[in-house]
């Protein structure tokens, strides 16, 4: 598979290189280096009790937050999960690399790159994964490379109630189980039946896939306590809150319906460029979603709101009982500990429902780093972050240096700032969309975010530009890039320190 832009001269020569700047185990031990537990979250926008939302019941994560640093204005890489946990897991941006869709493995792309987990195998860790990790469905797999161990999945898609389903595999599960690259005379996914957007059963946690996952990271956990001299990192990913919304009945009935919050706005901003709205997607995959309309009314929007709500409960209740095991194993102190969302989540707001945009609610995400000895207990930051910045930042926290590897790394080391609250180490966030054969590369700023909207193939196409104000129009109301040519300009300049966007011949 070929770039059709050319690559990076750096980052050819970085092929050449095999692993330069890693420890050897024997160093390691020298160090002794902290463990690591990795907490991906599937879905998970900040809509959390230690985020100030009043409604959110989430205990363990605020107590996670209070135990470390809360960053305030992190940002994805990109508001779809087969790109962002790339992004998570490579270090490089989607626009370096051109992986911006489902369908297309990274290792077809760049064969010798050092994934996070790689960079700490080689570094003498022992490494393993949980749940849903890398994104395995649609077409992509997993990369057993990065593991110690093989890959324990997890479902994503699942359900208890005979009804939800009609007994009948669904679309979505199909989907996530990649079941026509193993079973090509089935009908095709969009021809399934679809499952039910939620359901409430009488269960116990462990009868859905998250509760199963913290199971299985407790018994790993005990496991790895047996080696104390053995390094680890640990790859825990929980699905819910992604849809389907199947939660156990208690976690449902920790909310009061009437009092949670409703999309405040249901529009598309005006002006917006058309490649830039949403029309439908994954939501509609899930009955009695209305295909073909955008805004539901009250009762339809409420219950899908609560369902998110139940959901993340849930969720948050199994992270706890992997973080309490972490702790009475009296491994806390020597673990750094990262809670991840992959992107954010569209809740009503424009009418839009999921991800797969570059507005605020689809790419703004939950960040918690606790590293004991580094980071205040209890503090926060407003520095503007990203996804791409986790993997130097724990390569620096575990004393293993600035990762010299084939691909690129497009962060920054956020120890600075752990260490620092105050300190600022970049003055925008960067992340991207494609639709339509566009790709709209977008910077956030405090105040402002612009997009700039090209088409991915055809470069005669005129630009088009989205330009957002957060201080007067938090909503996003209205696009003002027209009316604010000079801002534009302002902004343009910032947006341009970055390369232009790679472009594989497949997407």
């Amino acid at each position: 598979m070929q770039y059709i832009k050319q690559i990076n001269t750096a980052f050819l020569i970085g092929g050449l290189v095999t692993t330069p700047g890693l420890l050897n185990a024997q160093q390691v031990d020298k160090a002794k280096p902290r463990n690591i537990l990795l907490i991906l979250v599937d879905d998970l926008k900040p809509n959390l009790g230690c985020y100030g939302d009043k409604v959110a019941v989430s205990p363990n994560i605020d107590k996670l937050a209070a135990d470390g640093i809360r960053f305030n204005k992190a940002y994805c890489n990109q508001a779809v999960s087969v790109a962002s946990r790339y992004n998570l897991l490579t270090g490089a941006r989607s626009t370096s690399t051109g992986l911006y869709n489902f369908g297309t493995e990274f290792r077809d792309v760049m064969p010798d790159a050092v994934t996070l987990p790689q960079f700490f195998m080689q570094a003498g860790y022992h490494t393993e994964a949980i749940g849903k990790i890398f994104h395995v469905g649609h077409g992509n797999t997993n990369d057993e490379a990065s593991w110690s161990i093989p890959h324990h999945k997890e479902k994503v898609i699942e359900y208890i109630l005979p009804e939800s389903t009609g007994r009948q595999l669904t679309r979505e599960e199909a989907y996530f189980e990649n079941t026509k690259m193993y079973f090509p005379d089935l009908p095709a996914n969009k021809d399934l039946p679809r499952g039910a957007a939620w359901e409430a059963p009488d269960v116990l946690d462990d009868a859905y896939g998250d509760g199963r996952v913290a199971v299985q990271a407790i018994s790993r956990l005990r496991e790895l306590k047996k080696k104390p001299d053995q390094p680890f990192l640990m790859a825990v990913g929980f699905a819910r809150p992604h849809l389907p919304f199947c939660a156990p009945k208690k976690y449902w009935d920790l909310y009061d319906p009437a009092k949670l919050p409703m999309p405040e706005y249901v529009k598309d901003p005006e002006n917006a460029p058309k490649m830039a709205i949403k029309r439908g997607g994954e939501i509609d995959q899930f009955k009695p979603i209305p295909v073909g309309k955008y805004v539901y009314d009250d009762t339809l929007t409420r219950k899908l709101i609560h369902g998110y709500y139940a959901s993340m409960s849930y969720m948050d209740a199994q992270l706890g009982r992997v973080v309490d095991e972490l702790k009475r194993l009296d491994m806390f102190e020597n673990t750094i500990i990262v809670l991840w969302g992959d992107h954010g989540w569209h809740l009503g707001d424009h009418g839009y429902w999921t991800k797969h945009t570059n507005y605020e609610q689809a790419n703004i995400i939950p960040l918690v780093m606790v590293a004991p000895g580094i980071a205040t207990p209890g503090s926060s930051t407003n520095q503007l972050t990203e996804t791409v910045d986790i993997y130097p930042t724990l390569a620096e926290l575990t004393g293993l240096g600035k990762p010299v590897v084939p691909q690129p790394i497009d962060g920054l080391s956020l120890v600075p700032v752990m260490k620092s609250p105050e300190k600022q180490i970049r003055d925008h966030a960067y992340h991207c969309f494609n639709r339509g054969g566009y790709l709209g590369r977008a910077i956030r700023t405090d105040r402002y975010r612009l997009v700039e909207w090209k088409h991915m193939q055809n470069p005669n196409v005129p630009v088009e530009y989205e330009l957002y104000d957060y201080q007067t129009d938090p909503l996003e109301t209205k696009n003002i890039a027209s009316e604010n040519p000079a801002k534009v300009k302002e902004l343009m300049k910032i947006l341009k320190r970055h390369p232009e966007a790679h472009i594989l011949s497949r997407n």
